[in-house]
């Protein structure tokens, strides 16, 4: 326990969750793999300048054998085989059981982008995840209802934090504790062996990779985390969402480096469109409206054939994007359009060669389960169709330019107020909110605020020939506060989208910043 600061104030959960052992493993974990951490981060930092100064990134010529070569990851656990409908949410109570009870077969509990990091949610959520690997999980409603497991539940797969957060409330030799190793080290050192004795594992979705090396990072930490406690190496299954532009440039790479603990690859498609925004948002290229860039635009069916194509040659398991539709109690003819998208989206990926796909709402479920019915059948994927027709150059995964995209000012105003709504619930502990009947997330507003950015420091102009300058965002940015008036933290949510999208250098992150100011 020597070096060892918990700063947050103790909890219900604290002492299940904060034992020593658990204390002593997360410590270990920090002290061995926190330097490397930093190490990879500020080569992000020096890869974004080179990409400012005009660098075009490239697949990777000291790895090619890598891509030439004949390998394979290790073969997939029976629990883990058929994916073919993931529900994500965060690791509240009753969106657990309800997600977990949904008929989807894996659930990811995600403590990053649909989490609001308070010192209580990301304390509970630990408590709450111990409680569902054992079952005894529940919830009581206000109004008396009661919400419990069923006896067939989907596989559990946790996302903990980037390698980019930090938690502030432990230090750790009088640092901050690494945000990623310490929900994964508290996540497996607490139902590791438990998962193992139910017949599952300890599986995992990486978050945000920029390259290889920090694939390489994580595999280090399963090995080291794996015998620590004893338990074989490749007991571990993690799949990395390819949510970065640079990381679709090294995805066979980053399939290799975690090899025999790699289960696939997901196309995470909100964050990868913020990526793009962020690296190339000071070049020549314009952004249209977020509503505009789909999936069947050149630059995104690029990148998701790719993914397909690599994830088969290497018999891994590639995943489909999300659909954020929440359906609406009142509108029958909104959810009539909605999930005629829905449909339409999952074909394509079924259609394209996916294993499966990830919805937002329980009541997608079954929308996205029939879909891949129909092409899977009895089959637990279609991992055999190779794809080996597509051929994706670098720089189709760059070409930006979208047929007919514009900016709009129903665009502008849409992402002024995700962004000041997100924001606020946010900085009030929730991290996952529908908004417009669609489920955001740090991911989808991460693409809302950049907009704003780039429209802003790179003159775009609307349809109508209106400049789109700090004068007219801020006209319209209060505009869209004032029918917002009463929704809590509105004021603080305000002057931090103000400072995410006036000032004069892109910050990388909003949650950074945000989480300076998060109570």
């Amino acid at each position: 326990m020597r070096g060892i600061d918990i700063q947050g104030p103790a909890i219900q959960a604290s002492d299940n969750v904060f034992t020593p052992e658990a204390l002593a493993f997360v410590a270990g974990l920090h002290r061995e793999f926190d330097p490397v951490r930093k190490g990879l981060l500020a080569r992000r930092a020096e890869m974004a300048a080179r990409l400012a100064l005009g660098e075009k990134p490239d697949f990777l010529s000291h790895t090619k054998h890598i891509r030439t070569g004949e390998w394979k990851v290790g073969p997939a656990p029976k629990d883990l085989d058929d994916r073919r409908v993931e529900i994500t949410g965060p690791v509240e109570r009753k969106m657990m059981i309800n997600a977990l009870n949904s008929g989807a077969k894996v659930f990811m509990a995600d403590l990053e982008d649909s989490l609001s990091p308070t010192w209580e949610n990301v304390v509970q959520g630990q408590q709450n995840l111990m409680d569902a690997v054992r079952r005894t999980i529940s919830f009581a409603s206000p109004d008396g209802k009661a919400y419990r497991l069923q006896d067939q539940t989907a596989t559990l797969l946790v996302r903990p934090r980037g390698w980019h957060l930090v938690e502030r409330h432990i230090q750790v030799d009088g640092e901050p504790l690494s945000g990623g190793l310490m929900d994964f080290g508290l996540y497996f050192f607490h139902n590791a062996q438990e998962l193992l004795e139910r017949g599952s594992g300890p599986y995992l979705y990486l978050p945000k990779l920029e390259s290889h090396l920090e694939a390489r990072l994580w595999n280090d930490v399963f090995e080291f985390a794996q015998d620590y406690l004893g338990i074989p190496r490749g007991t571990i299954r993690a799949t990395v969402l390819i949510e970065t532009v640079l990381a679709a440039f090294e995805m066979e790479e980053i399939l290799f480096e975690l090899k025999d603990h790699a289960a696939g690859l997901n196309a995470g498609r909100w964050d990868y469109i913020f990526s793009c925004i962020k690296k190339f948002g000071n070049r020549d290229v314009l952004f249209p409206d977020r509503s505009q860039v789909t999936m069947t635009v050149p630059f995104m069916r690029a990148y998701s054939e790719l993914l397909v194509r690599t994830c088969h040659k290497r018999g891994a398991h590639a995943i489909g994007g999300m659909a954020a539709f929440i359906p609406s109690r009142k509108d029958p003819e909104v959810n009539e359009r909605a999930l005629k998208a829905v449909r339409a989206d999952k074909e394509r990926e079924s259609g394209d060669g996916f294993d499966g796909t990830w919805v937002a709402h329980p009541d997608l479920v079954p929308v996205a389960m029939e879909v891949f019915d129909r092409v899977l059948g009895s089959k637990p994927n279609q991992k055999s169709r190779l794809r080996q027709e597509v051929s994706v150059e670098a720089g189709q995964l760059i070409d930006f330019h979208v047929p007919g995209g514009t900016v709009t000012e129903a665009g502008l105003r849409n992402n002024v107020s995700v962004g000041l709504q997100y924001l606020a619930h946010w900085l009030g502990g929730s991290g996952a909110v529908a908004i417009f009947n669609l489920m955001e997330d740090a991911a989808t507003a991460e693409i809302s605020r950049a907009q704003l950015w780039q429209w802003v420091h790179k003159g775009a102009k609307l349809e109508s020939g209106q400049a789109v300058d700090q004068e007219f965002y801020q006209r319209v940015r209060q505009e869209e506060a004032a029918k917002l008036q009463g929704l809590p933290r509105l004021e603080e949510a305000a002057l931090l989208l103000d400072e995410l999208v006036l000032q004069k250098e892109f910050r990388e992150f909003l949650t950074l910043p945000a989480y300076e100011r998060l109570g």
